[in-house]
């Protein structure tokens, strides 16, 4: 997680002197005064207190919170979760396992320290709202997965690492999906590096980092990921150049109905179009921004609503053993919440029945608005089809 920009010795003196985490004279659980920092990869707001200390002080998953921010901007009824469980483009105050602060963000929209008009010297006090009011929502969605490569069947699943085979017309072994070969974070980078050199992977869509991070990766005593550095040390990891030839990621966030986020879709498969295959493309977890990325690819290969779907679920077999068998209720809920709802904004049309759809066209337009010509698409297809 992206550090507080304020010293640790700043911010613990900060607490000390403003965090009045007990009852007040109404005997409600309130935090005051809590110093904020600005998350620039997804798009939200951190909190100056982590997630364990925050529900020490008596808030608990499936509350309901209330923010208010020093520049007078309020949010009165908001879910708290550790997980996203909200429908697309709606917020939630969210402590993510892996990470160590809370943070409001807007689930798959825009970022909320803009939209609040936030700054560096601004606070924010949380008060609880009601106890349990989504208590229900919680405990139906609460997923989480481990980092532990023993509690995996294969070094496939724990790796979240699959060919895009056989789905619509893409042909064998030519593009991969993954988890980071190069953030270890997860444990998962050097399994990933292994698999992708096994099918000699040529060029990486990275859409989850900057040219920073990627160095910082590097410089750290856990970088396992020889393949990978092999890759990026001969310019073919990334994606474009500038006037001045600096290579530059995709660092994506996680709006995709965002303008900017078309856009570097559109360029990143630009790319294919200059050096050869097999691709790969992954964020952090191989799960949302490349779910979304894949939907795009498949869906333009001449991919079925079912095989989209059935690829996109994968993943959450792989990290958390969900399907639609063995537990039918989540499985139902991250289809319509993620996949059906990826599709409809691709296709414009809320109402459409998605598995009477060629998507084909729709994706066209989707990358000629973002800066691709229809030759490139159509070069693109051929590239990758059968």
């Amino acid at each position: 997680m992206k550090h507080l920009k304020r010293s640790l010795a700043l911010a613990f003196l900060s607490l000390s002197i403003f965090l009045l985490s007990s009852c007040n004279k109404d005997n409600t659980t309130l935090i005051e005064n809590l110093n904020l920092d600005h998350e620039l990869e997804f798009g939200g707001v951190y909190f100056g207190i982590t997630i364990d200390d925050f529900n020490s002080k008596g808030f608990d998953y499936g509350d309901s919170i209330s923010l208010e921010f020093s520049n007078g901007y309020k949010i009165l009824d908001l879910p708290y979760y550790n997980g996203y469980y909200v429908d697309a483009g709606e917020s939630l105050l969210v402590g993510y396992p892996g990470y160590e602060y809370i943070k409001l963000a807007i689930n798959y929209g825009d970022d909320y320290w803009d939209i609040i008009g936030l700054n560096d010297n601004d606070t924010a006090s949380i008060k609880l709202n009601e106890k349990a009011k989504y208590k229900d929502i919680q405990d139906t969605m609460n997923i989480q997965y481990k980092d532990d490569r023993t509690l995996y069947d294969s070094d496939i699943m724990f790796a979240n690492y699959r060919s895009l085979n056989n789905i619509g017309n893409i042909k064998d072994n030519i593009l991969f999906r993954s988890a980071s070969p190069c953030d270890n974070k997860h444990n998962r980078a050097h399994y990933v590096d292994t698999l992708i050199e096994n099918d000699n992977v040529n060029f990486i869509m990275n859409l989850a980092d900057t040219k920073e991070k990627i160095e910082g990766y590097i410089q750290k005593e856990d970088f396992n990921s020889p393949y990978f550095l092999s890759l990026y040390r001969k310019n073919s990891i990334l994606f474009t150049a500038s006037n001045d030839e600096k290579i530059i990621p995709l660092a994506m966030n996680m709006n995709y109905k965002s303008d900017e986020f078309r856009n570097k879709v559109s360029l990143g498969f630009r790319q294919f179009l200059e050096i050869d295959g097999p691709y790969l493309i992954h964020c952090q977890e191989g799960k949302d921004r490349t779910g979304f990325v894949c939907i795009v690819i498949e869906a333009l290969c001449g991919a079925t609503y079912k095989e989209i779907v059935d690829d996109y679920m994968l993943t959450y077999y792989n990290y958390y053993r969900i399907t639609e068998e063995s537990d039918p209720l989540r499985y139902r809920i991250i289809k319509e919440r993620n996949v059906d709802t990826m599709l409809r904004f691709l296709v414009g049309d809320d109402e459409i029945k998605l598995d009477e759809v060629d998507f084909s066209p729709y994706i066209k337009t989707y990358l000629i608005n973002g800066g691709m010509t229809n030759n490139e698409v159509e070069t693109l297809i051929r590239i990758l089809s059968n």
